[in-house]
C-alpha cells in the first residue's frame, strides 16, 4: 500500500566517452604506425642535364616566354634561344640579384625550359621561378 507514495526513479544511464576516445587514438595510432608511404624514386625517369643549380626566390624583373615549338619571349618580345643568351648575358652584367620569370605552355618540351633555365643560371641569374597557372 506504500507504493503511491514512495516512487523509485531510474537511474539514467549515462555513456562514458573517455575509454571510447582511447580506442579510437589508439587506432588512429596503428594506422599511422602500420601504413606504408610510397618514394618517388619507384618512377623510371630519364631527366635532361643542366649544368648549373640554384634556389628559385620571387621577384619579378625578367620575363621569359616559351611556346611549344621552342619559340621565344623575353619581356614581351619576340626572341630566339641565341638573343636570350645575349639579353641575359646584358642583364648579367648589369644586376645578377635579377629575377627571372619563365613561363611556358603546358605542351613545352622540357629540353626548351631547361635550356633556359641553364643560360640564365650561366650568366650568374640564379633566382629563377616557373609560372603557372
Amino acid at each position: 500500500m506504500s507504493s503511491g507514495l514512495y516512487v523509485k526513479r531510474r537511474k539514467r544511464p549515462e555513456l562514458n566517452l573517455v575509454p571510447l576516445i582511447d580506442v579510437l587514438v589508439m587506432l588512429i595510432f596503428f594506422a599511422f604506425v602500420s601504413m606504408q608511404f610510397k618514394q618517388a624514386t619507384t618512377m623510371n625517369l630519364t631527366l635532361p642535364k643542366v649544368e648549373t643549380a640554384g634556389k628559385s626566390e620571387l621577384k619579378d624583373s625578367l620575363t621569359i616566354s616559351l611556346s611549344k615549338e621552342g619559340t621565344v619571349d623575353v619581356n614581351g618580345k619576340a626572341a630566339s634561344m641565341d638573343t636570350l643568351d645575349a639579353v641575359v648575358r646584358e642583364i648579367g652584367r648589369i644586376s645578377k640579384d635579377v629575377t627571372v620569370v619563365i613561363r611556358s605552355d603546358e605542351n613545352t618540351p622540357l629540353r626548351f625550359v631547361t635550356q633556359a633555365m641553364d643560360t640564365c643560371r650561366k650568366q650568374g641569374l640564379n633566382k629563377i621561378r616557373l609560372q603557372s597557372r
